[in-house]
């Protein structure tokens, strides 16, 4: 597997940390005047994790997912509690090394597939599989 991950640990939902919140859509077209409307706080963590005792944080390394959108050095979220579906972005060890792929069905045989054509299709098919969790969210920087 070309697409390692680093497991940053589980999340603890008895630190809260509250930003505020901007109750005013931004628009991505033209500009709108500015709103000085800070409507409330917002923490994050509740606002992301549904199952925060069932979920944990990993990082991602490589470029096999760029097409979904996650990057080398992403930040995951990722649920243990969530049964993974056809379409689903999950962490899986597959014969023991751990990798992030689309869970996919070809010619009738689950695979995990890459967001990258540079990477084939891995089936899983005779191989020990276990499914870590399904990422609900993916944290990246815009600003290096």
């Amino acid at each position: 597997m070309n697409n390692n991950c680093i497991v940053l640990g589980f999340v603890d939902v008895t630190i809260k940390n509250y930003l505020p919140l901007v109750d005013t859509p931004v628009r991505a077209g033209f500009p709108s005047p500015a709103d000085d409307y800070l409507e409330a706080k917002l923490d994050l963590t509740e606002h992301l994790i549904k199952h925060p005792s069932a979920t944990y944080y990993i990082k991602t390394m490589g470029d096999s997912m760029i097409d979904y959108g996650i990057y080398s050095g992403d930040l995951l979220v990722v649920d243990r509690s969530l049964t993974p579906k056809i379409d689903d972005i999950v962490i899986a060890a597959v014969d023991g090394e751990l990798t992030c792929k689309c869970l996919g069905i070809i010619e009738g045989q689950h695979h995990l597939l890459a967001g990258n054509a540079l990477y084939a299709p891995i089936s899983l098919v005779g191989k020990q599989v276990h499914i870590w969790g399904v990422v609900i969210h993916t944290i990246h920087s815009l600003r290096k």
